[in-house]
């Protein structure tokens, strides 16, 4: 289970409205690389794949494949903005550690 807070859904909804393409979807995947080891990625994509998972997010789905939902489970995503950015911000139960900016960890 993934659990996507209000402000990120707000902001997921904001993007796709931007883009007026009502196809699309927000891909989040975990690939290899980041000073931790592994990293967080977010991506629009007009296509769904037999082994991606959907993940509830207000009025759309948030994509997510199944190599990468193994590393993401019980996640928490949300959106944050401050006086340093904004960006989508992974609270990850498994990561053992996390590097500094936030979007890359080891399990």
């Amino acid at each position: 289970m993934i659990t996507v807070t209000d402000s990120a859904k707000d902001k997921i909804k904001d993007i796709l409205a931007e883009e007026n393409d009502p196809n699309l979807k927000l891909r989040m995947f975990v690939q290899g690389g980041g000073c931790a080891g592994f990293s967080y990625g977010f991506t629009l994509d007009d296509e769904q794949n037999e082994d991606d998972f959907e993940i509830e997010a207000g009025s759309t789905m948030i994509l997510v494949d199944a190599m990468s939902a193994q590393y993401i489970q019980g996640a928490t995503v949300d959106y944050e903005e401050t006086i340093m950015g904004s960006n989508f911000k992974i609270q990850n139960p498994q990561a053992v550690s996390t590097c500094g900016c936030g979007s890359s960890f080891s399990i």
